[in-house]
């Protein structure tokens, strides 16, 4: 059963050149709904999947054993995830409802220099992330997004291949 606390998260989008749209994002399930009593959203709002992105390092999976890599990422996804425990979207996207459909993306990047280059992007954007430096070697190895709503953060992310 959801918390019985509804959570709630302001709208952050933009519709240049029509008038803004008030409501809010409500969060139920795994996915945020817009309420509203005046207006209904574009459909991209109506239902917007709650997702953890996750990125490795290419030249990494190459060269390192698997489960090493695997590593990097779980050490990544979890201190972002435990580092916002207190943010609304993250407290929903760990509820015990939501425990067995949570949604991740693990793309890649080539090397060191994109990593540490989308972590610049994700800082200057304000879009909460870990980026993970394997010690005591001082590697950046993976980075991994705090849950977001899809449509707030997947820009960041369009040009990454799927990590296969």
């Amino acid at each position: 059963m959801a918390s019985p606390v509804a959570l709630l998260s302001p709208c952050r989008f933009s519709f240049s050149p029509t008038p803004r749209r008030i409501g809010f994002a409500v969060a139920t399930g795994s996915r945020l709904r817009w309420s509203s009593m005046s207006q209904t959203p574009p459909d991209s709002v109506a239902e917007d999947v709650v997702v953890q992105y996750v990125v490795l390092r290419r030249d990494l999976i190459d060269t390192w054993p698997l489960g090493s890599v695997v590593t990097q990422g779980c050490h990544a996804s979890v201190a972002a995830i435990w580092s916002h425990r207190d943010d609304p979207i993250t407290l929903q996207y760990c509820s015990p409802d939501n425990l067995d459909s949570m949604h991740k993306a693990t793309l890649e990047v080539k090397g060191e220099p994109q990593i540490l280059n989308l972590a610049e992007k994700l800082k200057a954007s304000d879009i909460a992330h870990k980026l993970w430096i394997e010690q005591p070697e001082n590697i950046p190895t993976c980075l991994a997004t705090k849950p977001y709503p899809k449509s707030i953060v997947s820009s960041y992310f369009k040009k990454l291949k799927l990590c296969k």
